[in-house]
């Protein structure tokens, strides 16, 4: 039996204003940001849900619910750090993730860079080992009217001998 495990994660969030967008742990200058019981990061989201779907270890929901008060405001970004703690005790690196926002605007392209740099330092890897993009959905579906936005995660994990 390999010690390989795929893991895959989606988010999606309502966009209000109001709110400050954050994405990939960064705070990007937009005139509505995305509703949740956190800081409704979507693009972490997906990402620790993929985490914790390869490793077994259940969703983010179960780890991180939404009806439980300290959680209220969360940074993702910490949650992930968390997350990636327990990959490390159920003995799992990561090998590579690959994340995708689906969003109409803002242009992620001048904050990309700073997020896959937070990524990689939460879940203590190299840069190279970790890949954010974007894509806009040409104005179709609640994605492309701008009324929220979506991340699909894909994620490699390996089990430590």
């Amino acid at each position: 039996m390999t010690g390989l495990r795929i893991g895959q994660g989606y988010d999606v969030h309502r966009l209000e204003a109001g709110r400050n967008l954050i994405l990939g742990g960064v705070d990007v200058p937009y005139e509505k940001g995305l509703m949740g019981h956190s800081d409704a990061d979507v693009l972490l989201h997906a990402l620790m849900d993929a985490l914790l779907g390869a490793a077994g270890l259940g969703d983010i929901g179960s780890h991180f619910p939404d009806t439980d008060p300290q959680y209220a405001g969360a940074s993702s970004l910490l949650l992930l750090i968390r997350v990636g703690q327990k990959l490390r005790e159920a003995g799992y690196a990561l090998v590579n993730a690959d994340v995708t926002l689906l969003a109409q605007a803002p242009k992620i392209a001048p904050y990309r860079q700073a997020m896959v740099e937070n990524i990689a330092d939460a879940l203590g890897v190299e840069l190279g080992q970790i890949n954010v993009k974007a894509t806009t959905e040409e104005g179709l579906g609640f994605t492309g009217d701008g009324s929220g936005m979506a991340a699909h995660a894909i994620v490699l994990l390996e089990k430590k001998k």
